[in-house]
């Protein structure tokens, strides 16, 4: 496809590299704290406890899991839902802004559920559902139950829906917690933080800060991070503030003048990536991580593998199992099994790093006596050539529960 004048290409290498080098996985961030990194990337995707932890992990060079779980536990981030009507991990001054700013889009996904809400003032039930969660934390089922009671004629689903998108419902602590269990309880995010939500940002400044993290991007790209539809005319009002490039595929991309765009050679070492990495989801087009030939290899429908990164690119996925765990019986030391199934046979240099990787993730996330890295064949017949590595005696531990 011929380039458009003043738009200089852009190769799905050199758009990849750019894009890792500001997720901190071209090379792990020193000196950014963990509460600094989550406002960086606009928050971490939480569907699942434990995601957010590994993408740190993947992403800072001083990272320890209690990092994250500190701030939670002191209110500095929380837990609730924002783009794609998915629960993120947001500091909180996110979760009183960009919230606001997702209102309408919240709102409408309700439109899906009008046959259950048939006869429901939503007002009243926004100022119901409010009542009772700032009274104190209430389970989900709690809640639900409480709306039923309130709206008989109503569905119970599509009643706790519309609290959740009408309301931006924090879920509290220990839910989150770094080796801690709890239900899903929930309050508002001004009753949590102790403080009224503010303004919701302009549109400008959040399209800044998306590029800042996912760029450069395409206005359909910011469209699915977000959620938000209609977005030409904030790009275009930005445009003069803007770099354009264009892709291989004949797209227009924006971006910051002064944002990094590291050589398509650069090198890019092997990342850990937990299932439902922001990084796999928040582009229109996801060919600058994942090749044509493995496109949905990393997910199923509204299930997602654990994705390693290769040269840049998804190249395999891989699992976690610990043995003699913490707070168990046992008669033999504890271990750590990471299993890597890649996509393709690699070289010898390239095993070494996936299996050097994994030791630090392993070392870092799940402490035992002795971890193992296996590389699984391209069958998924059981994991053979396994890796094993002794921790010091001196500072083996029992893994901790994720």
């Amino acid at each position: 496809m011929a380039l458009k004048a003043n738009h200089p290409l852009l190769g799905t290498r050199a758009l990849n590299r750019a894009t890792l080098e500001r997720q901190f996985l071209l090379r792990r961030a020193t000196g950014v704290s963990a509460k600094d990194a989550v406002g960086h990337l606009l928050g971490l995707q939480a569907q699942n406890v434990k995601p957010p932890y590994f993408q740190l992990a993947a992403r800072l060079a001083d990272f320890g899991p209690e990092d994250l779980s500190a701030l939670m536990a002191s209110r500095e981030v929380a837990r609730l839902v924002t783009m794609r009507s998915t629960i993120h991990t947001h500091t909180a001054d996110d979760c009183l802004t960009l919230r606001p700013l997702l209102q309408d889009a919240r709102e409408k996904e309700l439109r899906l559920f009008r046959a259950g809400l048939a006869g429901v003032d939503l007002d009243v039930l926004t100022a119901f559902s409010r009542d009772l969660v700032e009274e104190r934390p209430r389970p989900v089922k709690e809640l639900r139950d409480a709306l039923a009671a309130r709206w008989p004629d109503a569905d119970p689903f599509a009643l706790a829906v519309a609290a959740r998108g009408l309301l931006p419902l924090v879920q509290t602590t220990p839910r989150g917690l770094w080796g801690r269990a709890g239900q899903v309880t929930l309050t508002t995010a001004e009753k949590w933080f102790g403080r009224p939500s503010e303004p919701a940002p302009a549109l400008d400044d959040t399209v800044l800060r998306y590029l800042g993290a996912f760029g450069p991007a395409s206005v359909k790209d910011m469209q699915v991070w977000s959620g938000l539809t209609r977005l030409r005319d904030v790009f275009e009002r930005l445009r003069p503030r803007l770099l354009t490039f264009q892709d291989e595929y004949g797209a227009e991309l924006f971006d910051l003048p002064d944002a990094p765009r590291p050589a398509g050679d650069t090198p890019a070492p092997p990342r850990f990536l937990p299932e439902f990495d922001n990084l796999l989801l928040s582009h229109a087009d996801r060919r600058r991580v994942v090749p044509p030939a493995y496109k949905g290899r990393a997910s199923h429908g509204n299930t997602a593998h654990r994705a390693l990164l290769m040269d840049g690119f998804l190249a395999g996925i891989w699992r976690v199992e610990e043995r003699g765990a913490a707070g168990t019986s046992r008669t033999s030391a504890s271990r750590t099994t990471l299993t890597v199934q890649l996509f393709a046979r690699p070289t010898r240099r390239q095993r070494a790093e996936v299996a050097e990787e994994g030791e630090r993730l392993l070392t870092t996330m799940a402490p035992a006596d002795t971890y193992d890295v296996r590389f699984a064949d391209l069958t998924d017949a059981p994991a053979t050539d396994t890796l094993t590595t002794d921790a010091p005696a001196t500072t083996a531990q029992s893994p901790t529960s994720r």
